[in-house]
C-alpha cells in the first residue's frame, strides 16, 4: 500500500549519495534523515568537506540521491524527470548564494524580474512583483540602482528579493553572509528572521556556528552523516 505523501512538506529518508571514483565508490552522504515543517527555519552546520554542499544540491533538486527517498511539498523527487525537476527549481525553491550573482548591466528591479521572465510572466506583473519584493527587503529607494551603485549587503538583499519573487515554498540559502562583513552579515540575518517570522520556510547551509544559531533549529553534518541539534530560538 502506497504511503500518502500529499500532506508531507519536506522529508528525507535514508538518503545516500555515492560517486564512482575509478574502481572505488566514494560515499558522500550516508543514510541522511531529515524532516522539517512548513514555516520552519533550519540551519545545516558543517565544515568544508562534510557533505553539506552535496546535501544542498539534492535539497535544491540540482542532483539526485543514489538511494533513499526525498519528498518536497508532497512530491516524491526521486520519481521526477528533468522537466519536472526544472519546474521545481524555478518555482518551488528560491536560491540564495554566497555571492549575489547580480547581472552588472541590469538595475536591481530588472535583476529581480529575471526568474519571472523565465517563468513567462507578463511584463506588467513582473515589474509589480519585483517592486513589491524590493520594498519587502527594504530597497524601495534602490530599485533602479545598478550593482556597482549598491553595497554588498544591498546586493544580497536584491538576491533575496529575486529568490522570493517566484513565491517559492522553500528558501535555500548557501552561506548567505559568507562574502559580507560582520555588520552587513547581521543585517542579512535580521532580514532572514523577518522572513521566518512571516512564515517562510528556510534552510540555511553554513560552516559558521554564529550564523547557524540565528535559525530556530540546527542540525550538524560531519563526514556525510547528519545529527540533530537543538532548538536554539524556540
Amino acid at each position: 500500500m502506497n504511503q500518502d505523501i500529499s500532506n508531507v512538506f519536506f522529508s528525507m529518508k535514508d538518503i545516500v549519495k555515492q560517486y564512482q571514483m575509478g574502481e572505488e565508490v566514494s560515499t558522500v552522504l550516508n543514510n541522511v534523515n531529515l524532516s522539517i515543517q512548513e514555516g520552519e527555519y533550519l540551519s545545516v552546520l558543517g565544515p568544508s568537506g562534510s557533505g553539506k554542499s552535496t546535501l544542498m544540491n539534492i535539497i535544491g533538486c540540482l542532483d539526485l540521491p543514489t538511494s533513499g527517498e526525498y519528498i518536497l511539498h508532497g512530491q516524491r523527487v526521486n520519481d521526477l524527470g528533468e522537466k519536472e525537476l526544472s519546474r521545481i527549481r524555478s518555482r518551488e525553491i528560491g536560491f540564495i548564494f554566497q555571492n549575489s550573482q547580480m547581472l552588472p548591466l541590469l538595475d536591481a528591479q530588472k535583476n529581480v524580474e529575471l526568474p519571472l521572465i523565465y517563468a513567462g510572466v507578463r511584463p506588467k506583473e513582473r515589474r509589480e512583483r519585483a517592486q513589491e519584493m524590493l520594498r519587502h527587503v527594504g530597497l524601495a529607494d534602490r530599485m533602479h540602482h545598478y550593482p556597482n551603485q549598491l553595497s554588498g549587503g544591498q546586493q544580497q538583499r536584491v538576491a533575496i528579493a529575486r529568490a522570493l519573487v517566484t513565491r517559492p515554498t522553500l528558501l535555500l540559502a548557501d552561506e548567505p553572509t559568507g562574502a559580507l562583513d560582520q555588520k552587513m552579515g547581521r543585517q542579512i540575518m535580521e532580514l532572514f528572521q523577518e522572513l521566518s517570522d512571516n512564515g517562510h520556510t528556510i534552510i540555511m547551509i553554513t560552516h559558521d556556528l554564529n550564523i547557524a544559531k540565528h535559525a530556530r533549529r540546527v542540525v550538524h553534518i560531519i563526514d556525510g552523516e547528519l545529527s540533530e541539534g537543538e532548538a536554539v530560538n524556540p
